[in-house]
């Protein structure tokens, strides 16, 4: 798991000023436990920080998706684990807060240090 941290803090450092630039909400996601995102994504579900987004613990896609578009997001996942596939996906997601925001995706698969992970682009609807 330590190992999972060190790939996650150093991508997250070398990506940091796409992160913080971007007009689009953003996260990275290599495992449940480890998933870091942008300024604008933690505010568009309702969360104070980006820290508290990423303390969330448990299944991903039931923690934070809800349930209509959790397939789509898996199936998702699976393609640019699996086959290098980006995918732009419509996505709705849950809010901190009981409500939810509509979204279009834009999931690709990026590799660091040789672990494959998924940069996700986030865009209100």
């Amino acid at each position: 798991m330590k190992k999972h941290d060190e790939i996650l803090k150093g991508l997250s450092n070398q990506l940091k000023e796409i992160f913080d630039s971007s007009g689009q909400a953003m996260y990275i996601y290599l495992d449940d436990e480890h998933k870091v995102c942008n300024k604008k994504f933690a505010s568009m579900l309702d969360y104070k920080s980006t820290a508290e987004w990423a303390s969330v613990k448990g299944n991903f896609p039931t923690a934070f998706v809800k349930e209509k578009s959790q397939a789509t997001l898996i199936r998702a996942y699976q393609a640019a684990m699996e086959n290098g596939v980006g995918s732009s996906i419509d996505v709705d997601w849950k809010k901190k807060s009981g409500g939810s925001a509509k979204t279009k995706v834009i999931l690709v698969p990026i590799s660091y240090e040789g672990h494959r992970m998924a940069l996700h682009f986030i865009s209100e609807v």
